[in-house]
Protein backbone atom coordinates (compact mmCIF):
# COMPACT_ATOMS: atom_id res chain seq x y z
CA UNK A 1 0.00 0.00 0.00
CA UNK A 2 2.73 2.44 0.86
CA UNK A 3 5.86 3.53 -1.18
CA UNK A 4 8.68 5.63 -0.20
CA UNK A 5 11.21 7.87 -2.47
CA UNK A 6 14.09 9.00 -0.41
CA UNK A 7 16.53 12.05 -1.22
CA UNK A 8 18.56 14.40 0.58
CA UNK A 9 21.89 12.99 0.31
CA UNK A 10 25.18 13.74 -0.81
CA UNK A 11 28.62 14.78 0.38
CA UNK A 12 28.93 16.23 3.04
CA UNK A 13 31.66 17.36 5.51
CA UNK A 14 32.65 15.51 8.96
CA UNK A 15 31.03 18.23 11.72
CA UNK A 16 28.25 19.50 8.95
CA UNK A 17 24.87 19.00 8.26
CA UNK A 18 22.32 17.02 6.13
CA UNK A 19 18.40 16.33 5.95
CA UNK A 20 16.71 13.92 4.57
CA UNK A 21 13.16 13.32 3.18
CA UNK A 22 11.17 10.46 3.02
CA UNK A 23 8.11 11.29 1.01
CA UNK A 24 5.04 8.19 0.93
CA UNK A 25 2.54 7.52 -1.49
CA UNK A 26 -0.14 5.09 -1.61
CA UNK A 27 -2.78 4.83 1.60
CA UNK A 28 -1.85 4.30 4.84
CA UNK A 29 1.06 6.86 6.37
CA UNK A 30 -0.75 8.12 9.41
CA UNK A 31 -1.36 4.35 10.73
CA UNK A 32 2.66 3.31 10.75
CA UNK A 33 5.29 4.37 12.93
CA UNK A 34 8.01 5.18 9.99
CA UNK A 35 11.51 4.30 10.74
CA UNK A 36 15.26 5.20 9.26
CA UNK A 37 18.02 2.33 8.75
CA UNK A 38 21.48 2.67 7.26
CA UNK A 39 23.61 -0.04 4.85
CA UNK A 40 27.09 0.57 4.81
CA UNK A 41 29.17 -2.03 2.17
CA UNK A 42 29.61 -5.03 3.17
CA UNK A 43 27.82 -4.33 6.59
CA UNK A 44 24.16 -5.40 7.84
CA UNK A 45 21.47 -2.64 7.82
CA UNK A 46 21.04 -0.56 11.39
CA UNK A 47 18.31 0.92 12.54
CA UNK A 48 19.10 4.79 12.94
CA UNK A 49 15.63 5.82 14.43
CA UNK A 50 12.27 5.44 14.76
CA UNK A 51 8.97 8.10 15.08
CA UNK A 52 5.48 6.62 16.34
CA UNK A 53 2.42 7.64 14.20
CA UNK A 54 1.31 11.18 15.84
CA UNK A 55 5.06 11.96 16.04
CA UNK A 56 4.76 12.02 19.86
CA UNK A 57 7.82 9.64 20.44
CA UNK A 58 11.09 9.05 18.57
CA UNK A 59 13.80 6.53 19.00
CA UNK A 60 17.19 6.59 18.26
CA UNK A 61 20.02 4.40 17.97
CA UNK A 62 23.35 4.92 20.12
CA UNK A 63 25.16 5.70 17.75
CA UNK A 64 23.16 8.84 16.56
CA UNK A 65 21.73 9.51 19.84
CA UNK A 66 21.98 13.74 20.75
CA UNK A 67 23.52 14.42 16.35
CA UNK A 68 19.74 13.27 14.64
CA UNK A 69 16.66 13.91 14.96
CA UNK A 70 13.81 12.81 13.08
CA UNK A 71 10.24 14.24 12.55
CA UNK A 72 7.37 13.76 10.49
CA UNK A 73 4.54 15.81 8.57
CA UNK A 74 1.32 13.88 7.99
CA UNK A 75 0.02 16.12 6.32
CA UNK A 76 2.75 15.89 3.77
CA UNK A 77 3.06 12.57 4.10
CA UNK A 78 6.83 12.99 4.83
CA UNK A 79 9.36 12.28 7.58
CA UNK A 80 12.51 13.80 7.76
CA UNK A 81 15.63 12.93 9.71
CA UNK A 82 18.06 16.01 10.48
CA UNK A 83 21.81 15.11 10.71
CA UNK A 84 23.72 16.81 12.71
CA UNK A 85 27.60 16.89 13.45
CA UNK A 86 27.94 13.86 11.15
CA UNK A 87 31.12 11.62 11.46
CA UNK A 88 32.74 9.55 8.43
CA UNK A 89 30.67 6.62 10.16
CA UNK A 90 27.28 8.03 9.36
CA UNK A 91 28.08 6.97 5.59
CA UNK A 92 25.92 4.74 4.31
CA UNK A 93 22.55 4.32 2.20
CA UNK A 94 19.77 5.25 4.24
CA UNK A 95 16.39 3.71 3.78
CA UNK A 96 12.47 4.91 5.05
CA UNK A 97 10.25 2.07 6.18
CA UNK A 98 6.83 1.36 7.87
CA UNK A 99 6.46 -0.65 10.71
CA UNK A 100 6.06 -0.43 14.30
CA UNK A 101 8.55 1.40 16.89
CA UNK A 102 7.18 -1.01 19.74
CA UNK A 103 9.11 -3.28 17.28
CA UNK A 104 12.34 -0.83 15.98
CA UNK A 105 14.17 -1.93 14.30
CA UNK A 106 12.50 -5.40 13.44
CA UNK A 107 9.38 -5.70 11.11
CA UNK A 108 9.90 -2.74 8.66
CA UNK A 109 8.39 -2.48 5.65
CA UNK A 110 7.76 -0.60 2.30
CA UNK A 111 11.62 0.08 1.93
CA UNK A 112 12.54 3.04 -0.38
CA UNK A 113 15.53 2.97 -3.15
CA UNK A 114 17.28 4.48 -0.35
CA UNK A 115 19.80 7.99 -0.40
CA UNK A 116 23.82 7.72 -0.58
CA UNK A 117 24.96 9.82 2.60
CA UNK A 118 29.49 10.32 2.41
CA UNK A 119 30.40 11.63 4.71
CA UNK A 120 34.19 12.71 4.34
CA UNK A 121 36.21 15.53 4.32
Amino acid sequence: QLQFVESGGGLVQPGGSLRLSCAASGFGFKFYSIGWFRQAPGKEREGVSCISVSGASTIYGDSVKGRFTISRDNAKNTVYLQMNNVKPEDTAVYYCAAGSCNNWPLAFASWGQGTQVTVSA
